[in-house]
Parts: structure tokens; C-alpha cells; sequence
């Protein structure tokens, strides 16, 4: 074991008072209503802080400064995207959203659609989902094993059954104020060891850039016409390819994804949510460049090493940092993966209750047996994170990378959907659903063939999802005219 007695008692502390901070926190629940949306009570800056906490996972807390450490800092073209995609959801999206009583993201669909095209975009989001947080609760397991010398699937465990007990009592409300505490627990942790490893460092920040400056580390934009047509495509991090994927990706996870779209309709009104996600972007910027530098003075510190890059800042963190500092950065750690664990189960259970449920089964049952059934849900979806977590023990390839690789096998076709129902007026739920089933496919393709580098994946399939729904709408028109 690593840590000294008084990190374990500040770790458990802190893990012991989030659970109970979110019971408090999140009131009693009297309906389905209060457990998945907070009654739309939640002030919206509450809501801004914890979508950052939730779409800030350990992948981010330690992948992104292995990323710096082993590149430069490109990665921080993508978050100009992500600003970018989050006004055009605040302006295009959520006021079509504001005009119904939307309980999901997928309500909409069926506005706009109809049922079968709300049912099939939920199920899409739950696989997709689970697979993408499988691997953030794997990589959430990578520090905490280390740190105590435990297995895998036990950390896995650990960290699954603290995140269920304050999800399970206090609702989405619970979960939205539990992470406004961990946005800046895991925050202020980063720049406390950012704080430490620059004292660290003979000649301090001086040496620092220095040493960046030797290895091209220091690097922000990537114009990336050097490399040829093909070699455009292939490189993840180009100035072009960083703002239209992350614009595009931003775009699908917090307009179409539950996960998001959840905390965004926990707000008084479409005023307050479109402040809530505007206001997250820029947070995301300042949050990646802190992680970012973090990683890019790890190298000024170690050197080159011939270590898997999402190791480095955990070895930091366990070989150097002092007992008591040790505890709070391994406790922020902590923060930003029960963060997008909690809110994932929640999520995840919603869909399942709102979007499939209920529609089909439930819509003769009490409140108080809807919520039941919804916690039991929440139990279920807990044990699949897990299941699924196990399944990516032995990956090799950054964590974040995979994560988001992960998501946009489907992210495409389900922006492409909701982009051609509020683009296409005459697009009907057979375009749809076929535009949707025809992008996730021919995503399935670019991506196992490896055509273009994934920060153009969610792009390609919006597009093949756009112009394949738009032209059979165009051709039932004409059909339609015929007769």
C-alpha cells in the first residue's frame, strides 16, 4: 500500500460524506418525475457545474494528461469544438425541446416521429452507453488498485456500490449537487499536484517550458495539411478536424445524449438550460488546458519513459506526491469518476423508464410502483457498468480514445436523426429510422476500416444520416405526388 493512515481517512471520508451529502441533498422522491428531473427545481449554474462533472470522468483525469505527456497539446483544439457545438445545441436544439413536456431526450423523436423512433434512438443510447462507461469505470479502477493493492474487479466494485447508494435515494437531484462538489474536488486536486510537481522541477516553470519547447510540446494548432489528402484525415488532432469533430461530437452528447440532456431538463426553463451548457463549455476549455499543462510538465519531471501513457500521472501521484496531498488528489480522482458513474446509472435508468417502460408496460401503474421499479433499474444498470467494466481490463489503447471511439459508432446516426427532424420538415419515421439504421452501419464500416481518425467519426455519420433520410423523404414526397 502507498498511502499513509491519514490519506485512507481522508479518502474514506470523503467517499462516506458524497454518498450522504447525495441522500440529503436530493429530497424525497414522491414520483418518476422527481427522481429523474429534480421536479425542474435546479438552479442553472448547479446544472452547469455538473454537466462538466459528469462528462468529466477518470479518463480526463488521468488519460488527457497522459495524452500531453506523450504528444503535445493539440487535444485542446477539440474543446474550441466542443464550445462551438454547445451554442449551436443551446439555440437550435433546446428551444425545440422547450415546446413539449419532455421527460427524455427521446421524446422528442417521438413528437417529431413517432414512438418507434423514440423506442429504437433509446435503445441505441443504452448500448452505447454502457460500453462507453465500462470503460470509464475500468480506467477509474487503474489508480485505486495500485494505490491498495487490490484486483481489478474489486476496485470496479467499489467504486460501482459507492455511486448506487446516493443514485439510488436521491434521484438526479442528488446526483446534480453531489457534482457541483466534485467538479471542484477533482479540480482543485489537479492543481494542487500541479502545484507540487512544479516545485519539483529545478527551475521551476522556466524549465518547464524549456523542456516542452525542445519536444514540440508546447504545440496548440495543427493546421495538418503537411501529411497529403489521406494524411488530413488520418490525424485526430488538426485544427479543421478538432473543431468540426468536437462541435459534432458536443453536439451529440449533449443534445441527443440522456446522460446530459437529463441535467439540462432539470432546469426552471429554456433560458436557464441554454445558460447551463454554454456556460459548461467554457469550464471544459480552462478544465482540459489545466489537465493538459499537468501533462506536458509531467515530462519536464520524468523525462521519456517506456510506460503506457495513462499510467503516468498515477505513478505521480503514487510514487511521489506526500501523505495528506496524496489523499486529496487520489479523493479527487475519486470525485471525477463517481461523477459520470452516478449520473450514467441515472441516466441509463431514465431511458429505460421513461422511453421503454413505461410506453410499453407501466402506464397503468401508481407513481410509488413506477418509482420502485425505476431504483430497481438503477440496481440493474449498476451491475451491467460493472459487468461490462471487466471486459476491458486488458485494452492497450488510451482509455479516453476508447471511450469516445465507442460513442461515436452511434453518435452519428443519433444527431443525424435528430438534426433531420428538426431540419427536414418532411421527413417522416420510416426516413428516420432508416437514415439512423444506415448511418450507425456505415459507421461500423468507416470505423473498423479505420478510413478517417475518430474526431471525424460523429461528422461522417451525421452526414450519411442526413443525406440518406433527406432523399427517401424527398422520394416518398414525389411518390406521394404521384398518386
Amino acid at each position: 500500500m502507498k498511502g499513509s493512515l491519514i490519506d485512507y481517512i481522508i479518502i474514506a471520508a470523503y467517499l462516506m460524506g458524497i454518498a450522504i451529502f447525495g441522500i440529503i441533498s436530493g429530497g424525497k422522491q414522491k414520483s418518476v418525475k422527481d427522481y429523474f428531473l429534480g421536479s425542474k427545481a435546479v438552479p442553472w449554474w448547479a446544472v452547469c457545474f455538473a454537466i462538466v462533472a459528469a462528462e468529466t470522468s477518470t479518463l480526463t483525469f488521468i488519460s488527457i494528461p497522459g495524452l500531453a505527456y506523450l504528444t503535445n497539446l493539440n487535444f485542446l483544439q477539440v474543446t474550441f469544438g466542443y464550445l462551438l457545438g454547445r451554442i449551436i445545441v443551446a439555440f437550435v436544439f433546446l428551444p425545440a425541446y422547450s415546446k413539449g413536456d419532455l421527460k427524455t431526450a427521446y421524446t422528442f423523436l417521438e413528437l417529431r416521429f413517432g414512438g418507434k423512433t423514440r423506442s429504437f434512438a433509446s435503445i441505441v443510447f443504452l448500448f452505447t452507453r454502457i460500453a462507453a462507461d465500462g470503460v470509464r469505470l475500468f480506467a477509474t479502477a487503474i489508480p485505486l488498485k495500485l494505490m491498495i493493492n487490490i484486483s481489478y474487479p474489486e476496485a470496479i466494485i467499489i467504486m460501482a456500490i459507492v455511486a448506487l447508494v446516493y443514485t439510488y435515494t436521491g434521484g438526479v437531484k442528488g446526483i446534480i449537487w453531489v457534482d457541483v462538489i466534485q467538479m471542484f474536488t477533482y479540480l482543485g486536486g489537479a492543481i494542487l499536484a500541479g502545484i507540487f510537481l512544479l516545485n519539483l522541477i529545478p527551475g521551476g516553470w522556466g524549465t518547464v517550458v524549456s523542456a516542452a519547447s525542445e519536444s514540440g510540446k508546447l504545440s496548440v494548432f495543427n493546421l495538418g495539411f503537411d501529411k497529403g489528402f489521406a494524411g488530413f484525415f488520418s490525424q485526430p488532432y488538426t485544427l479543421i478536424g478538432g473543431l468540426l469533430g468536437g462541435a459534432f461530437l458536443s453536439m451529440a452528447s449533449h443534445g441527443t445524449d440522456q446522460l446530459i440532456v437529463q441535467r439540462l431538463l432539470a432546469t426552471k426553463n429554456l433560458k436557464d438550460s441554454q445558460k447551463a451548457i454554454i456556460g459548461s463549455g467554457v469550464i471544459v476549455i480552462i478544465q482540459f488546458a489545466i489537465f493538459l499543462v499537468l501533462g506536458v510538465m509531467l515530462y519536464a519531471y520524468y523525462g521519456v519513459m517506456n510506460v503506457r501513457s495513462d499510467t503516468v500521472f498515477p505513478k505521480f501521484i503514487i510514487d511521489v506526491l506526500p501523505p495528506g496531498v496524496f489523499g486529496i488528489i487520489i479523493a479527487g480522482l475519486f470525485a471525477a469518476a463517481l461523477s459520470t458513474l452516478a449520473g450514467s446509472i441515472s441516466s441509463l435508468s431514465s431511458s429505460t423508464m421513461m422511453d421503454l417502460y413505461i410506453p410499453f408496460f407501466g402506464n397503468q401503474k401508481s407513481e410509488s410502483s413506477q418509482l420502485k421499479i425505476s431504483r430497481m433499474f438503477s440496481i440493474m444498470w449498476t451491475v451491467l457498468l460493472v459487468v461490462t467494466a471487466l471486459f476491458f481490463m486488458n485494452t492497450t489503447q488510451a482509455v479516453v480514445e476508447l471511450a469516445l471511439s465507442i460513442a461515436s459508432f452511434t453518435y452519428g446516426g443519433l444527431l443525424g436523426t435528430f438534426l433531420l427532424g428538426i431540419l427536414v420538415k418532411k421527413a417522416k419515421q420510416e426516413d428516420a429510422l432508416a437514415g439512423f439504421v444506415a448511418g450507425i452501419f456505415i459507421m461500423i464500416a468507416v470505423i473498423s476500416l479505420k478510413l478517417v481518425a475518430w474526431t471525424w467519426f460523429t461528422l461522417v455519420g451525421v452526414i450519411a444520416t442526413l443525406i440518406i433520410g433527406g432523399l427517401l423523404s424527398v422520394l416518398s414526397d414525389k411518390e406521394k405526388s404521384r398518386l
